[in-house]
């Protein structure tokens, strides 16, 4: 079983940055791969970035491609993502996804954890 937390949220101005952290409890956590979704109001929940275990697989949506940086630290339980050059286009609540497979998915299905959700807005 694991447990997802997410923090960092907030709100900045456009052209700004955040960085958000996933914080995880269970001793496998270190074996997962973890992605970060948004949805905005009115949207259907979407891929922003996903990391595999070890840091091999990394994939980004082509809309944070360049602005947004997944990494994890498995020593600390957790996996961050830095997100520079900021739209309003990103305010959306983003969530922290998790699963015991090998590499990354894209679709919501492929994960069977999720965390609370933490709110962005970038104001313009």
């Amino acid at each position: 079983q694991v447990q997802l937390v997410e923090s960092g949220g907030g709100l900045v101005q456009a052209g700004g940055s955040l960085r958000l952290s996933c914080a995880a409890s269970g001793r496998t956590f270190n074996s997962y791969v973890v992605a970060w979704f948004r949805q905005a109001p009115g949207k259907e929940r979407e891929f922003v970035a996903g990391i595999s275990w070890n840091g091999d697989n990394i994939n980004y949506a082509r809309s944070v491609y360049g602005r947004f940086t997944i990494s994890r630290v498995n020593a600390a339980n957790t996996v961050y993502l830095q997100m520079n050059s900021l739209k309003p286009e990103d305010t959306a609540v983003y969530y922290c996804a998790a699963d015991p497979r090998p590499t990354v998915v894209v679709g919501q299905s492929g994960y069977d954890y999720w965390g609370q959700g933490t709110q962005v807005t970038v104001s313009s």
